[in-house]
């Protein structure tokens, strides 16, 4: 009975995951700033096009740098190129599709309870 609770729990947390992944995925095709970084860690690591890589920024810092570069490139779609989990941690990467200029992406989320959150993020 035991085995089958945490075989359930596990595909539960999948699940939850792969949601998670999907929302973080909309709020980019969306080109939608708030809704990204509405699943930001408490802190995280940026690094930006042209600027030095930011480590532990705040939840709210790190929106606020990341809702500027959205507005200032014109951010307006997003394409997966892969998507992978491994042991509680999941990568996306694609291109970010901007007014005059596409960026690769990266953001690396990682398991906290049921939940993925954003811990890293690179634009270059």
């Amino acid at each position: 009975m035991k085995k089958l609770f945490s075989i359930v729990g596990f595909l539960f947390s999948v699940a939850s995951f792969a949601q998670t992944a999907d929302n973080v995925v909309n709020a980019l095709k969306e080109g939608s700033a708030p809704k990204f970084t509405s699943y930001f860690s408490s802190n995280v690591d940026i690094k930006l096009p042209q600027k030095d890589e930011m480590k532990n920024v705040s939840k709210a810092d790190a929106a606020s740098t990341v809702s500027n570069f959205f507005s200032s490139n014109k951010i307006n779609g997003f394409e997966v190129t892969s998507q992978r989990e491994m042991g509680g941690t999941m990568y996306i990467t694609g291109k970010l599709k901007g007014a005059s200029q596409d960026y690769n992406l990266t953001v690396m989320m990682k398991s906290g309870g049921n939940d993925l959150s954003v811990i890293t993020l690179r634009i270059s």
